[in-house]
């Protein structure tokens, strides 16, 4: 089965069908999975959204509006659904989904969502609104499947089935005291394979990875990653359980962070949508642009400084944005791997150290291999091995120079508290600009004049 993408004539075929009346209408939204719909509302207008979500069961709203990315604005189609059909399709998600959802919306329309739903429905998302979205606590769902450590194989087996049919899917049995303090974890596989008699004190996993709620969302992700996880427990302070973390939520985690670090590597502010407008992307992009003119202004006055060097001899103007060019080239590839590995790892200072060691031996030796290539083309072309050679010690130069900023300023960045992905790109580009012209002209004073 191949993955889901808009095509023109699907959107045409859910239009048609909206005009040809509903009967029509269920039939065609019968040909899409729930996910599938959720795409193709990209390219419907609010109203045909609505008219869709109004007239499928709840069941299947719910599942169209969970999955609906985060820019087409899932919480304003829910919003301006009549009351009991808000009310209906809320109750169906689950509890994390629904507090993604509704935490995007203002603080009277939460509430007035909020006043509709049952008690208890409204009281776990209360709870989840109060966490941060972007930590353990505002991912995890409080729905999950617990037995007490004390219980008999039998008896568990029952309370699993007993809770089991308030719930779609779970991987994961958690295992707690009569207090509700954190045991471990227990699977499914084990409770069945075990003896009539056996105890869950006996098949009880006690080292079992967890959680707090403050945990950040990438923590959350490298943890269910390296540990192979389904879901990881969410605990308090005092060992209590809270909920659960699953697998699933953690693959949108990891796209939006790569998507934001994309963004700040590239000096594009991360509250910039996508899919949104003009206005937006201007807005967003305009301030790192100025910066960045005001290090382009640094760069040029070392080329002002040697504009005697340019006259006398003219070519090096050629071989200027070549030097630089590459520079900047090579340290963003430095940057962007610098980047991932303190995303993805705690570096210590032994680490750090052969990451930017690495990345001078690296530049070093694309340096002199692209230098010798462009020394080449030098001395056939301009009939001048001097020039040559002094592009070539720039050349090497300049890449060594955007391999060791390109993985230490980033590392430096994050040890003095600041995002290495938001600020490295407008530094770096400084020092290989500066450099890569300082290096060339400087060179060409000293060894041709």
């Amino acid at each position: 089965m191949q993955s889901f993408e808009i095509d023109k004539s699907d959107v045409l075929k859910v239009k048609n069908a909206i005009l040809a009346g509903d009967e029509v209408l269920m039939e065609v939204l019968a040909e899409y999975h729930a996910s599938e719909i959720a795409i193709l509302f990209e390219r419907l207008d609010k109203s045909e959204q609505q008219h869709i979500i109004n007239l499928l069961p709840a069941e299947t709203a719910s599942e169209i509006i969970s999955e609906m990315d985060e820019e087409s604005h899932p919480e304003d189609l829910l919003f301006q659904l009549h009351p009991d059909k808000r009310t209906e399709i809320v109750e169906e998600l689950d509890y994390d989904d629904a507090t993604d959802i509704i935490s995007q919306l203002e603080d009277h329309e939460q509430k007035e969502i909020l006043e509709d739903l049952e008690d208890d429905h409204a009281s776990e998302i209360r709870n989840l609104l109060t966490y941060d979205e972007k930590t353990a606590g505002g991912l995890m769902n409080t729905e999950l499947i617990c037995v007490n450590i004390n219980l008999t194989k039998k008896d568990a087996i029952d309370e699993i089935i007993r809770q089991s049919e308030e719930m779609e899917e779970f991987y994961t049995i958690y295992v707690v005291d009569d207090e509700a303090i954190f045991k471990g974890i227990v699977s499914l596989k084990d409770i069945i394979k075990a003896k009539h008699n056996a105890q869950i004190t006996e098949l009880v996993k006690v080292d079992a990875v967890y959680v707090h709620p403050d945990t950040d969302q990438e923590e959350v992700a490298n943890l269910i990653s390296q540990y192979n996880l389904t879901s990881i427990p969410v605990i308090d302070d005092h060992q209590k359980l809270l909920g659960r973390v699953t697998f699933d939520d953690v693959i949108d985690v990891m796209e939006a962070e790569s998507t934001e670090d994309i963004l700040k590597i590239s000096g594009v502010s991360e509250d910039e949508e996508l899919s949104g407008n003009w206005v937006e992307a201007v807005k967003s992009r305009l301030p790192w642009l100025i910066i960045n003119l005001g290090t382009a202004f640094l760069a040029s006055s070392v080329v002002r400084y040697f504009d005697p060097t340019i006259k006398l001899i003219p070519s090096l103007a050629a071989y200027m944005t070549i030097i630089a060019g590459m520079g900047g080239n090579a340290a963003t590839q430095a940057l962007a791997v610098t980047v991932r590995r303190i995303s993805l790892y705690d570096l210590t200072d032994k680490q750090a150290y052969r990451t930017v060691l690495k990345e001078f031996t690296v530049g070093l030796i694309n340096g002199a291999s692209n230098g010798l290539i462009v020394f080449i083309f030098a001395f056939f072309f301009d009939g001048n091995p001097m020039l040559g050679l002094v592009i070539f010690l720039a050349m090497t130069g300049n890449l060594i120079i955007a391999g060791i900023t390109g993985a230490g300023i980033p590392l430096i960045l994050k040890r003095v508290g600041i995002d290495p992905a938001i600020a490295s790109s407008i530094i770096i580009t400084t020092f290989t600009d500066v450099f890569g012209f300082l290096l060339i002209l400087g060179l060409a004073s000293k060894l041709l004049l």
